[in-house]
């Protein structure tokens, strides 16, 4: 099934740099204020390569991708980046605290390179689709960089915890880096060389089908950049470094594994009239309102509903509904709606989703909101915070807000193993994993 093969990582040099200076969240995740940020802690800062900044006088000699390439070498050849000596897959764990709230978690993967492979191979699966625009500007990155310097997230299901136990072992040592990023999350990283451990690890993930929870786009990238390779050559080679991706491998089974949900606010649809949306909703729901009248009920209301929207959403579909007009509301699907009336072509599996049941149900005929003015963003936006949602329809910024409870790793991975795709920016894995924290790269270009 998967091949995985140890590496030896280019990563950033401690005598040179410190680590919570250079290292970035993902480049999905960069805003411009973000960028500029980065850039000005320090000027090694991998935001020059992961996500450069455009310059008014860019031309196809300079710009983000040419200047990404020679930041790369500049960094090699001064030390600022150093390969490790010998190949290792790598031990990652990241410590870290849910948004609001208190206890630490502790999730816990690895890093190694993995075998490319279409998806009609049957080994690596996804569970979203792709858009066009993110996947041409990592390809023209790549294109000049040859490097990979995020993470693709790759879920596989050992109930053993087989890996787990190995790498809970190496966390025994001291980490080889370890840092505390902007949002309170503890990155540590130890090299497994150990060729009895790393045999170990490579037999146990050759039983597996994997997965990907995150970093869709650079999956699909990668799999151009091989093809690119593959044609310019004219042959295929096994050994060829294209062939092959960084990836972080976490068992779908650990713990600390999170998905949090993403809220959908509602805007610009025509004609919007709460009381008409609620009344055509009614003979497929029943609906519970937490009327408010000021600052102190409204507080009490969401406690209400926030604490049945979780203990009655474990019994059936639910919904969380929030239009202003003094009231939260919860919408649960009746207990004789037939699913298979309201979802047609949709398999048990997808039926068993709240997302699906809003997107395919709810938005589609409801408010008249189709699955393509949902990719284009027309009418709704995706927020991880509640109270961002809630203040959005109060400012009056959205006409609604669906507020949901995350999907279960297990019904992602059941979907997405039977071949399907779940509805657009349907899981939130949290935390996400820094960028540069391991590096794959061959090397400057005087060394190919």
């Amino acid at each position: 099934m998967a091949e995985i093969f140890p590496f030896a990582a280019w990563r950033y040099n401690p005598a040179r740099v410190k680590w919570e200076s250079v290292l970035t969240q993902p480049y999905d995740k960069i805003t411009p204020e973000m960028q500029q940020r980065y850039a000005a802690l320090d000027s090694n800062n991998l935001i020059a390569v992961e996500k450069g900044i455009a310059q008014p006088d860019d031309s196809p000699a300079n710009n983000v991708y040419t200047r990404a390439a020679a930041k790369l070498e500049e960094w090699a050849r001064a030390n600022v980046l150093v390969q490790d000596p010998v190949p290792a897959i790598y031990a990652y764990s990241q410590e870290f605290q849910l948004p609001g709230g208190k206890a630490r978690r502790i999730r816990r993967g690895f890093i190694a390179l993995g075998r490319l492979e279409d998806f009609s191979a049957g080994v690596i699966y996804r569970h979203e689709q792709t858009l066009s625009a993110p996947k041409a500007d990592r390809l023209e990155l790549l294109r000049h960089t040859r490097a990979q310097t995020g993470q693709l997230f790759m879920l596989y299901s050992d109930p053993a915890k087989r890996i787990d136990a190995l790498l809970a072992e190496a966390a025994h040592t001291p980490p080889a880096t370890e840092l505390r990023d902007e949002y309170n999350v503890v990155h540590r990283l130890w090299p497994i060389t150990d060729k009895a451990d790393i045999a170990r690890i490579t037999a146990t993930m050759a039983e597996q089908k994997i997965v990907i929870a995150d970093g869709h786009h650079r999956y699909e990238t990668a799999l151009a950049w091989r093809d690119e390779c593959r044609a310019k050559l004219g042959s295929d080679n096994p050994d060829a470094p294209w062939e092959r991706a960084m990836m972080t491998f976490v068992n779908a089974q650990a713990e600390g594994l999170t998905i949090l949900p993403t809220h959908r606010v509602v805007a610009n649809v025509p004609g919007f009239d709460f009381a008409a949306f609620r009344r055509l909703l009614e003979p497929h729901f029943d609906w519970y309102a937490y009327p408010f009248a000021d600052a102190a009920e409204r507080a009490t209301a969401w406690e209400d509903f926030r604490k049945d929207y979780v203990a009655r959403g474990k019994e059936r579909r639910a919904l969380g509904l929030y239009a202003g007009l003094g009231a939260f509301y919860l919408f649960l699907l009746r207990k004789d709606a037939n699913l298979g009336d309201l979802l047609p072509g949709v398999s048990a599996a997808q039926r068993g989703l709240d997302v699906v049941l809003l997107h395919r149900f709810v938005l589609e005929k409801g408010l008249g909101i189709t699955a393509a003015a949902v990719v284009a963003e027309k009418n709704i936006r995706y927020v991880r915070e509640a109270e961002e949602a809630l203040v959005a329809v109060d400012a009056g910024a959205a006409q609604m807000v669906f507020l949901l409870q995350p999907v279960h790793v297990q019904q992602m991975f059941e979907i997405a193993l039977g071949g399907e795709v779940l509805p657009q920016k349907s899981t939130d894995f949290y935390p996400k994993m820094l960028s540069g924290i391991a590096i794959y790269w061959p090397g400057p270009r005087t060394n190919d």
